[in-house]
């Protein structure tokens, strides 16, 4: 109540404080409105008035507030950025200006250098044109040069013989025919290709007698032979088949001769004729015997003397395997050397000499002066003696257990069966076989039987009778691969046998099995071999041989090869010359014409070396793209040799004496396009590559889209008929270089090791050279052959995956190799490189050659090759000893030579490079 009170009362007293505080109010309001008014008109005034008013400071030239003009208002800090910007866009501007100025001045400079260089290029247009126009009139001065010493021979024309050929003046009498007057060279020129006719025997009515399995191999054999035409107007040689006749049929021989006189091309003396008995049997009838063949050629297995003209008529080889190839699984093997007997003999004599010359009609009618010594019983003697001294196991049976087989009088009749005589003969070292004892006759379907067999296992025939002509002997030189004693000389054959070494024992056996395998063995080779014998004694060259043709793949080309770093890197050893040169194929065989005369016996007595081809196959002795094997065998330096082996020159060409010469590259590949590419593309630039041929292995073409790569040469994919590791040495007609580089789709070699390889091959033209060695070894716990690839300072194979190899092996490999080896490779998609390194040392007896260290060229990140499979070696492994037992020894040769490149430490000129050798 009291503060109530107190409070109305203190504000009813107060009425005068409350009027001050409101008029104090009021003047605050007031002070502080015209403070804001003075700031805000009169400041911005003095403002303005200090900054348009000079500053009258201690510093000249300076304004406190003022404008300021120039660089001045830099000295603010953004201000100053862009300054600096315009100053140093300035400074570049006028670089810019400068380096304008200098361009120009450099463009004018080389527009003056543009005009020298066109005025330079003319004149040198103008220069290779005058060096071209001297160039064209060198090489036809040359050529009329070539023209006037060594006229260039244009093959004859070929003169059609007529229907009816002009009769030739006859011999005195039929036994003295020989070529040069009962055979009408008219009818075969030089250039004829050596056509042949072959009559139907059906046609004929001998032709239903004859022997089904005889006629079937023959008629089986004239189809596929290359020479035989069915145009007989033009025909060189006509040939007709008379035997085996079957049995019981006995054909009268006037009958037979009057079937001869009655064929439509005999022209009443039968010339240009080949009468063919063949014989399956010991005892097959000597049906031509007291036959008039007039002027008519006779090849067959069984001849009198009164038949046989030496020169004229073919004494062949008996037909064992009509309708079969040799089992080559039953041949037995070369080695070893020495077998379980020394020499073994059985035979049966039904009728000696003496009773045999009785039967005839007076002894002075069929022999002139005293009778013949008959040595059967001599022989005999001796040969039990030898067996029963037990110096040597000997088996000598002069009688046989069972019926002996039919047989010619004074003829030593077989024993046994076939299947028997061949046990036997596999276990001996030598095989006897005794001349009938009648000089009247030359050979005999028994003997003739005695050697087929005898070569057929290896046994080394040894024939006593020096009187006898053995099959083909005009052109084969028996005396490699038999031995021929006089009979006289029986007490002397046990010293002359132990006195042979195993060398010379192994020699004669492999080439017997040789002769066997070409000239004995089946049908094909039996008649292949009587048309060859007549083609070289009248000097016809052999037909070609047949190339692969190449099924080319339409494939697009273009894309820029790139350069491997890895491939450009030679180091010190460059090899080539910086500029490749055009592709340049070897020169074609010339010597077809002359080669039948200068190389007679070799062509026909030699297993197939780097000189030819077998004289009685369809091939060309030698081959017709190889110009030259072991060297240019030309006796001069051509041009471009003889400038020195060292230095430039020796990099700028390959010199020795086939100084020009390109390879060809081989390449096996199957689905794996852009490994392919890889390694194509590796060849870009490699010196001496001649073209390119890419075996498409796979029945899946290549991609539409697949762009392949511009190395400079020309590249040939070729198509296959099916998938098979064979292709890779078929012998392609585009290959045209002798030297061939197989390589695989994954290998990884540097131009300077093709290229030392390629200069090595060019040095052993006859072997494979090339970069992965391997080696086979004894397995003497399991008695067989083993496949290594460890590391080893010896080697007996070269991968083909990467080697130099000549093309006629391809010819080889294809078409003469036996077709099991090839039969093989196919089974097991594996082998074939050991398969070909069989053949080359099979044929040349020598190892391959290694080059470089390099033991293995696959490249690194490709894809798993076949190789990788763990069966891959089991495979190889089996093949090896499957090989072995096809050629019947083992050919590989060991060998610890190896080549590599050595640069000289000698002092050069500036201006040479360095030399090589091989070690």
């Amino acid at each position: 109540m009291t503060g109530y009170t107190m409070l109305r009362n203190g504000g009813a007293g107060n009425g005068g404080q409350t009027c001050m505080l409101r008029w104090s109010n009021r003047i605050r309001l007031t002070w502080l409105s015209f403070t804001l008014f003075v700031i805000l008109v009169f400041f911005p005034l003095i403002a303005h008035y200090y900054l348009t008013t000079l500053d009258e400071a201690d510093e000249a030239g300076k304004r406190i507030f003022g404008p300021r003009v120039g660089n001045e208002l830099c000295e603010v800090k953004h201000v100053l950025d862009l300054c600096r910007i315009r100053e140093s866009v300035s400074e570049e501007l006028l670089q810019l200006e400068a380096k304008r100025q200098e361009l120009n001045s450099e463009i004018a400079k080389l527009n003056l250098k543009i005009e020298a260089c066109k005025k330079s290029i003319e004149n040198a247009k103008q220069d290779l044109l005058q060096l071209k126009n001297v160039i064209s009139q060198t090489e036809h001065s040359y050529k009329e040069l070539m023209a006037q010493n060594q006229p260039k021979l244009s093959l004859p024309i070929r003169l059609l013989p007529e229907k009816d050929d002009a009769s030739l003046p006859p011999p005195k009498a039929t036994r003295g025919c020989r070529l040069h007057n009962c055979f009408d060279y008219s009818r075969c020129p030089l250039t004829s290709g050596f056509p042949v006719y072959v009559y139907d025997s059906d046609q004929f009515v001998f032709g239903s007698y004859l022997d089904p399995l005889v006629k079937q191999a023959f008629q089986a054999t004239a189809r596929a032979n290359v020479y035989v035409t069915e145009n007989a107007d033009i025909a060189c040689l006509y040939v007709i088949l008379v035997g085996e006749m079957q049995e019981p049929v006995v054909l009268r021989p006037a009958e037979l001769e009057k079937q001869l006189y009655s064929l439509p091309h005999w022209r009443t003396d039968g010339h240009n004729h080949v009468i063919i008995n063949l014989s399956r049997k010991s005892d097959t009838q000597n049906l031509l015997y007291n036959v008039s063949t007039g002027r008519a050629m006779v090849a067959q297995s069984t001849f009198y003397t009164v038949q046989y003209r030496p020169g004229f008529d073919l004494v062949v080889s008996p037909l064992v395997h009509a309708m079969s190839e040799p089992n080559f699984m039953e041949i037995p093997p070369q080695v070893p050397v020495k077998r379980k007997y020394l020499f073994t003999f059985q035979g049966e004599k039904i009728e000696s000499l003496r009773s045999s010359l009785q039967e005839a009609h007076s002894f002075e009618e069929e022999m002139e002066g005293d009778p013949p010594a008959d040595y059967d019983d001599r022989i005999i003697a001796t040969l039990k003696a030898v067996q029963d001294s037990k110096l040597d196991q000997v088996l000598v049976e002069f009688t046989c257990k069972n019926q002996p087989k039919p047989s010619l009088p004074t003829e030593w009749a077989l024993c046994g069966e076939r299947e028997d005589r061949l046990e036997l003969l596999k276990l001996s070292t030598f095989a006897l076989i005794i001349t009938p004892g009648d000089p009247r006759l030359v050979i005999s379907s028994g003997c003739a039987t005695r050697l087929f067999e005898a070569l057929e296992v290896g046994a080394v025939p040894v024939v006593l009778g020096e009187q006898v002509q053995l099959p083909y002997q005009d052109m084969l030189q028996w005396n490699e691969a038999a031995l021929v004693v006089p009979k006289p000389r029986v007490t002397e054959v046990h010293f002359l046998l132990r006195s042979l070494s195993d060398s010379d024992l192994l020699a004669m056996r492999r080439q017997g099995r040789f002769l066997w395998e070409t000239y004995f063995s089946t049908a094909d080779s039996i008649f292949n071999t009587v048309l060859a014998m007549i083609r070289t004694r009248i000097q016809i060259p052999a037909a070609p041989i047949r190339e692969e043709a190449a099924a080319e793949i339409p494939h697009r080309s273009g894309k820029a090869a790139g350069t491997d770093p890895n491939m450009a890197d030679n180091g010190d050893l460059d090899l080539g010359p910086v500029e490749t040169e055009p592709p340049y194929a070897s020169p074609r065989y010339l010597r077809n014409f002359t080669l039948t005369v200068t190389d007679f016996y070799r062509s026909w007595n030699c297993a197939p070396g780097p000189f030819h081809l077998f004289p009685h196959t369809p091939f060309d002795p030698v081959l017709p793209s190889e110009a030259k094997f072991l060297g240019s065998g030309t006796g001069f330096r051509p041009i471009g040799g003889g400038a020195g082996g060292s230095g430039k020159e020796f990099q700028a060409a390959l010199g020795g004496n086939v100084p020009r010469e390109q390879f060809t590259v081989v390449m096996l590949t199957y689905e794996r396009e852009e490994v392919l590419m890889n390694s194509l593309e590796r060849l870009n630039g490699l010196p001496y590559l001649n073209k390119v041929v890419v075996v498409w292995n796979s029945p899946k073409l290549p991609s539409e889209d697949l762009l392949w790569p511009d190395i400079g040469v020309p590249i040939m994919v070729v198509r296959t008929e099916k998938n098979s590791l064979n292709n890779r040495f078929l012998p392609w007609n585009e290959i045209e270089t002798e030297a061939i580089l197989s390589i695989d789709d994954d290998a990884h070699l540097r131009h300077d090791e093709i290229m030392f390889g390629f200069r090595v091959w060019r040095e052993a033209r006859d072997r494979i050279v090339g970069f992965p060695g391997r080696y086979h070894a004894w397995d003497i716990p399991h008695q067989s052959w083993l496949y290594n690839s460890n590391y080893s300072c010896e080697l007996s194979m070269v991968l083909t995956g990467a080697a130099f190899f000549h093309k006629y092996y391809a010819y080889l490999y294809s078409y003469v190799m036996p077709q099991a080896i090839r039969d093989m490779v196919d089974e097991y998609i594996n082998c074939e490189d050991i398969a070909m390194n069989f053949l080359v040392s099979h044929i040349t007896r020598k190892p391959p050659i290694k080059v470089t260290s390099r033991w293995t060229f696959r490249c690194p990140g490709c894809p798993q090759a076949l190789s990788h499979d763990d069966s891959h070696f089991h495979e190889r492994h089996k093949c090896i000893n499957f090989f072995v037992k096809v050629y019947g020894y083992m050919p590989l040769l060991y060998t610890q030579f190896r080549v590599d490149s050595v640069l000289f430490k000698t002092r050069l000129p500036h201006d040479k490079t360095k030399c090589f050798k091989f070690i």
